[in-house]
């Protein structure tokens, strides 16, 4: 998404997949977070509190923190800036298993599924194997790799 200058309460919420009561709970509960305000009273949402919601979902969401747990977490890492390595991290093998998604639906053929526990496909993979060549079957081993690594 493009960076605006200010992000709507709905924006904020679909951004996160949460409700919309989510968020103002979370407001009332990190000091921290103080988006500003319309004259209608509706939230506007500056990309800074919008990076500070980033990592109270991580903590909460993703960790299953409780929200104190991540208030304190937050008080004590706001210098060292090790959280906002973990959520970038975590953003980017979300990225990466969304990509090999899509690759491992480009590489299923025609009524046989790429499935490691599978016994059949173990078979299938074998007998595809010595009809393909040496770069395809590293390709496909590579991909096997990732996808059990993030699996």
């Amino acid at each position: 998404m493009a960076e605006k200058l200010f992000y709507t309460m709905g924006e904020v919420a679909e951004m996160f997949d949460v409700n919309q009561s989510l968020i103002r709970h979370w407001e009332t509960h990190f000091k921290e977070l103080k988006p500003k305000r319309n004259k209608k009273g509706n939230r506007l949402f500056t990309p800074k509190d919008v990076e500070y919601l980033k990592l109270i979902y991580h903590l909460v969401k993703e960790r299953g923190m409780t929200l104190d747990g991540a208030a304190k977490v937050l008080r004590e890492h706001r210098t060292d800036g090790s959280l906002n390595r973990d959520v970038e991290l975590m953003e980017r093998l979300q990225k990466i298993r969304s990509l090999l998604l899509e690759v491992r639906e480009d590489l299923k053929i025609e009524g046989d599924e790429i499935y490691p526990d599978s016994e059949s496909a173990v078979v299938n993979n074998e007998v595809q194997r010595t009809e393909k060549s040496d770069g395809e079957d590293k390709d496909r081993e590579l991909f096997a790799f990732y996808e059990q690594s993030l699996f």
